[in-house]
């Protein structure tokens, strides 16, 4: 379908917003970059419209230059405002004719940590601390087009005053900051303790695409949040939109779940030595108990997407075990409320760059993105699919809308199957049954799935039959379980999968689906500072019998208020819904699909503090699923004959047997994951 546009409320735009809008669609006529192409036969273009921006200024002879801006903040306390380091370059034809150009933006952490990209590229600079190498492709592939590259060290790390904070006010401010210098709104220093100004207005449209994987996505979303003035368009990749949820699923606590070593990983040496203090705040202010604070407020852009003027590319791996596939599921949800213009691809990788997964298709499709919208080319991208879903490694689907129409979400019920196997997953309920299960902190959803057809006493399983027709899951699930505990504090997760042999992306190995291979390729201007050749990959894949399709964890301790929990009176039963992450699944007919129930799931969520029994009412447990032609689908899919299966012939886990997805074993490590 056509993105949707955003929705413009009450009677006929004024007379003047139109002659407003008529100049600047003159204007932008007037500033195109020499050598851009034109295809007049292309869908949607008038005669002689502009179509793509071509590559027709110097990327060795561009413009590098650092600026610092003024957050307006103090953060490390020190009586001066923080300034943030700029690193920028700029072809320098456009600045010789008196033409201005658009930003390309990606505000970060990692730039002097660790690194960004596959490569882990780190900013160089020269002996006189001018920039010589900004990591990724984005320098050398768009600034010969007539862009400018900015790459923004967030307050705290690199060459960047104050403290970072985790995604509170300093990583946003630092970012949005940046935004008003490039719109003339903030003030800029040749410095980063002199008084010289630096002022952007002379070269830069005001125009501003912020881009960044993972933390970096997260600043864009966070800074799109705010409405700021001048950013058109954010490019989050793996990104988070609550901090809540990157260290806690409903009160229950993912990893170390606390976000203040992050802080600590991330500041530069001298900042260290004198950000303890807001480390320490940090640490207050986001308890490990997973009660929502204040501090998960600042952090939440969620409930500020009403804000959101920019148009959101998102792209996210679905089994990304990093930042969680809720994170895009609940900012999508919300920017479609609100009538943001939005596009997605859903990977099957882990925590990856589509650099490193659909190299060529990615790059020309940012590239019309950018072109579109910070250029103002009509080149269609705006009339396209709005979904991209990898259904095998490198087989990809499209799709209109997403979730596509004729989606409804179908409710699932629960009931008792045979004696020495699992429950039944169908559409009649339950009256009076149960199923009880104790924590096992040990197993997780990958041994679980192992042994669905087997009653074993860490989880509770129920299936569909084998399904005659595909069954397509597109969105997010819910699952509601009404549960009696044994002790006085108990965790839960639920988990939809996909019974049945499949090739799939190797998302539990090192690469989380990707092998990076030896050769290299071009993608851009290089200098010899600067190369824009990267080392090429290819999918990583195993042959599994199960699929982990959504997961979801809570500490049913919340089950009054999900930002408070409270003890639990063993014996007394209650009621949770627990939030699945979103999700685009086929269940290939003559597969079965299960909803599992455990406790503990190993590796991602931490145990509770007792070992619990609980025991299900069935009855009152249902999942409430987005099916592609709902209900009806279902009831087709799951009568008539089943086709026969062939199992893969390199099938890694035969029946019975399961291995934890080997990425995420153990809290993950800032070298390895957080949020990187």
């Amino acid at each position: 379908m056509p993105m949707r546009k955003r929705i413009t409320r009450g009677a006929r735009a004024p007379y003047g917003t139109l002659v407003a809008a008529a100049t600047a669609a003159l204007l932008a006529t007037l500033v195109t970059p020499a050598g851009a192409r034109t295809d007049p036969a292309a869908p949607g273009a008038g005669a002689g419209a502009v179509r793509e921006s071509r590559p027709v200024h110097s990327y060795a002879d561009a413009v590098r230059e650092s600026v610092w801006v003024d957050t307006g903040l103090d953060g490390d306390g020190d009586g001066r405002a923080d300034r943030v380091a700029v690193d920028i370059v700029r072809p320098r034809e456009p600045a010789a004719t008196g033409r201005k150009i658009p930003v390309i933006m990606d505000a970060s952490p990692y730039y002097a940590c660790c690194g960004r990209g596959n490569e882990s590229q780190r900013k160089t600079y020269d002996a006189d601390g001018k920039p010589v190498r900004f990591p990724l492709y984005y320098d050398n592939y768009f600034v010969p087009r007539g862009y400018a590259f900015v790459a923004v060290d967030l307050a705290g790390t690199n060459r960047s005053d104050g403290c970072d904070d985790v995604g509170g006010r300093s990583d946003v401010r630092s970012a949005k900051a940046v935004v008003d210098w490039l719109n003339g709104r903030a003030r800029g220093y040749t410095t980063r303790t002199g008084t010289a100004p630096a002022r952007a207005t002379g070269w830069s449209t005001g125009n501003v695409g912020m881009i960044g994987k993972s933390w970096d996505g997260t600043v864009a979303n966070g800074v799109a949040a705010t409405g700021v003035e001048g950013l058109k368009t954010i490019v989050p990749i793996g990104a988070i939109s609550s901090w809540y949820d990157y260290f806690h699923s409903q009160g229950a606590p993912l990893y170390d779940a606390n976000p203040s070593w992050l802080s600590d990983y991330v500041n530069s040496p001298e900042a260290r030595a004198r950000c303890a203090a807001v480390q320490e705040r940090v640490t207050a202010a986001t308890p490990y108990s997973g009660d929502w604070t204040a501090a998960w407020s600042e952090r939440d852009h969620v409930k500020d997407a009403h804000k959101v003027r920019a148009s959101v590319f998102a792209v996210h791996g679905q089994q990304d075990l990093n930042v969680r596939a809720g994170q895009f599921g609940k900012w999508w949800d919300a920017l479609a409320a609100h009538g943001v213009e939005r596009k997605v691809w859903l990977s099957q990788t882990g925590h990856v760059d589509p650099f490193d997964f659909r190299r060529a298709d990615w790059v020309r499709t940012l590239h019309r993105w950018f072109d579109h919208y910070l250029l103002g080319y009509d080149n269609g991208i705006d009339r396209e699919p709005v979904a991209d879903i990898e259904r095998a490694p490198d087989r990809w689907t499209t799709d209109r809308h997403w979730p596509p129409r004729g989606t409804a979400t179908t409710v699932l019920r629960t009931a008792p199957g045979a004696a020495a196997g699992p429950g039944v997953l169908g559409r009649a309920p339950a009256a009076g049954s149960t199923a009880a299960f104790t924590d096992d902190p040990a197993l997780g959803e990958l041994d679980w799935a192992a042994r669905i057809d087997t009653a074993t006493p860490e989880k509770a399983g129920f299936v569909t039959r084998p399904l005659s027709r595909d069954l397509r899951i597109a969105g997010s699930s819910r699952v509601t379980v009404t549960a009696t505990p044994t002790t006085a504090t108990a965790h839960l997760s639920a988990v939809l999968v996909d019974l049945g042999p499949a090739t799939i992306r190797d998302y539990a190995a090192a690469g989380e689906g990707i092998t990076t291979l030896a050769h290299r390729t071009c993608w851009g201007a290089s200098t010899p500072g600067d190369s824009a050749c990267f080392k090429e990959t290819e999918a990583r894949t195993a042959d599994v019998r199960h699929t982990v399709v959504s997961r979801g964890w809570a500490d049913l301790g919340t089950w009054a208020d999900p930002r408070k929990g409270r003890p639990l009176t063993p014996g007394r039963a209650y009621t949770l819904t627990l939030d699945l992450a979103a999700a685009d699944h086929v269940v290939p007919a003559g597969h079965r699909l299960a909803l599992i129930v455990g406790g503990t799931d190993r590796d991602l969520l931490d145990p509770p503090s007792t070992t619990p029994t609980l025991t299900l009412d069935l009855a009152r447990t249902r999942a409430e699923v987005p099916l592609v032609g709902g209900a009806g689908a279902f009831a087709r899919a799951t009568t008539g004959p089943a086709p026969a299966l062939s199992t893969p012939p390199n099938a890694l886990r035969p029946p019975g047997v399961s291995a934890p997805p080997a990425a995420v074993i153990g809290p993950r490590l800032p070298g390895t994951g957080a949020a990187r």
